[in-house]
């Protein structure tokens, strides 16, 4: 990006136009190029004045400085002096004021005796008095990553993200809308995707388009959120670098032109490339607050199976590309998880929204509080989550249990009061498998041939059966080779149930005695 004076566009006609270079402007970036290759070990001041002239000759002089703002990226300046500027004034000073400065005289003998107390000469003293100013420092080495045409390309390029940070929509159609899409939830930009009636989510999960007129992309931008604008000014016009990388693409952004609404439009028919050479400072994703939530989740004991990138969702006319999703293990049912690192309270309440006209399909969003005004969702429901740098898995291990506390108040509605296993010992999580729900919605079911020990099922002769089996004093491993045999392994709780306890001999084993 260009800072924003060296934007230029024209207003022709109501509309908000780039002004890119063109092929007739290589000789002037050629010269920009050159005249900081030139000025290598001279100072910024005197590199100033050459631009300077340049600028004069120029058919705008926003196009020499917005070439040599490019170039300065790749320029090193250092301070050069034979003593530290801070160090030879103080020692200046401390010498103005003993001498008593009046006159050109009194200041040479100052210099001199400040001079005298650093070992220097009153030369090399006074050379280095101010040579930490900007326009004093020297411009000691150049590393150019482009050539004037490829200066060129990134001017272009560079002049189009400034002109889109000032815009409040963003409207995008793609050749290739698995890389834009894929690009926006990386960046973590508000979003949108409108999908024409009748056609597939494919080409937005993976599928090849050959046509950029259908699926549009719509990005909320920076000058409608409330806080960090900056910070996600940089990623909305960084978004422009993957847009431009398509083969066909068209784009339409809605621009505040100083309180007026202007129309930007730009397309792959514009001068904008991508430059090979890397941008010098690149966005940093926040795909790491993914990869460790995901991480986090997988080291715990849930009911639920986590999902990454999961399918599109269509709503109508919209689409939605969670970032997660956690399926339940006892039943088809999902719950959506979409991390935000921008958001308002808006957005936060169209998403939550946006799926409720789906059977079986929840969503939660977690928002990071930093960047939001959380007093204005203070009634926002339990599917919102705060976060501060990265997700917190209790958070969300919170609201699934909400879910949970649902699920399993239906499920258990939709059992028999009594259940009649064939098996004369079962546990509770095969009877739970086979119909389908969690060991928690079988709390109220009866079990009128078994008894329940533990998370275990046994008819009453089979317990009684093992308690002939087992006497006090025989070894641990004796007892639970005896439940092995009768398809039992709550040790503990069925040796509870029979009167018994382990009396541990270290870690040798132990003894079954009684209670």
């Amino acid at each position: 990006m260009l800072t924003k004076d060296l934007l230029r566009v024209s207003r022709a006609g109501g509309g908000y136009h780039p002004q890119f270079a063109k092929r007739e402007h290589r000789p002037l970036a050629a010269r920009v190029v050159g005249t900081y290759q030139g000025h290598a070990g001279e100072t910024r001041g005197d590199l100033g004045d050459a631009l300077a002239d340049l600028e004069a000759d120029a058919p705008d002089f926003k196009l020499v400085r917005g070439f040599a703002a490019l170039l300065e990226r790749d320029a090193t300046f250092e301070t050069e002096a034979p003593i530290g500027p801070e160090r030879a004034r103080r020692a200046a000073f401390e010498a103005a004021e003993a001498v008593g400065v009046v006159t050109d005289d009194d200041r040479s003998a100052a210099l001199a005796d400040a001079a005298d107390s650093l070992a220097c000469s009153a030369a090399d003293l006074e050379r280095s008095l101010y040579a930490d100013l900007e326009e004093r420092q020297v411009l000691t080495a150049v590393d150019a990553r482009w050539d004037p045409d490829d200066l060129i390309a990134q001017y272009n390029l560079s002049l189009a993200q400034t002109a889109l940070f000032d815009a409040t929509e963003l409207r995008v159609r793609s050749s290739d809308p698995k890389a834009l899409v894929s690009a926006v939830k990386r960046l973590r930009l508000m979003y949108d995707i409108h999908v024409p009636d009748g056609e597939t989510t494919d080409t937005l999960h993976g599928g090849a388009a050959d046509r950029a007129s259908d699926r549009e992309v719509v990005v909320t931008g920076p000058t409608h959120l409330f806080r960090a604008t900056r910070r996600y000014g940089t990623r909305f016009a960084r978004l422009l670098r993957s847009i431009a990388n398509a083969d066909e693409w068209f784009l339409e952004a809605t621009i505040d032109d100083r309180g007026t609404d202007r129309r930007l439009s730009l397309s792959h028919e514009d001068p904008i490339e991508v430059p090979d050479a890397d941008p010098v400072a690149d966005v940093e994703f926040d795909s790491s607050v993914e990869s460790e939530f995901a991480a986090r989740v997988s080291a715990l004991d849930l009911e639920w199976n986590l999902v990454r990138e999961p399918e599109p969702l269509a709503t109508g006319t919209r689409v939605m590309i969670p970032d997660f999703a956690f399926e339940y293990c006892h039943g088809g049912f999902r719950v959506f998880l979409e991390i935000m690192g921008f958001w308002t309270p808006e957005y936060v309440e169209k998403k939550l929204t946006q799926l409720e006209g789906l059977e079986d399909v929840e969503l939660v969003v977690a928002v990071d509080e930093s960047l939001g005004v959380g007093e204005e969702i203070a009634a926002r429901d339990f599917r919102a989550i705060p976060y501060s740098g990265t997700v917190r898995v209790k958070d969300v291990a919170d609201v699934l249990r909400e879910y949970e506390r649902q699920l399993v108040a239906e499920s258990a509605a939709d059992l028999p009061d009594e259940i009649r296993p064939d098996a004369d010992v079962v546990t509770l999580e095969t009877v739970a498998d086979e119909h389908g729900v969690s060991e928690d919605a079988l709390e109220a079911v009866a079990f009128p041939e078994h008894e329940r020990v533990g998370r275990t099922l046994l008819r009453p002769a089979t317990l009684e059966a093992v308690g002939e089996e087992i006497d006090a004093g025989v070894a641990l491993s004796d007892a639970e080779a005896v439940l092995e045999s009768y398809g039992a392994s709550d040790s503990s709780a069925i040796l509870s149930e029979l009167g018994y306890r382990v009396e541990w001999e270290g870690l040798a084993g132990g003894t079954v005695v009684e209670r």
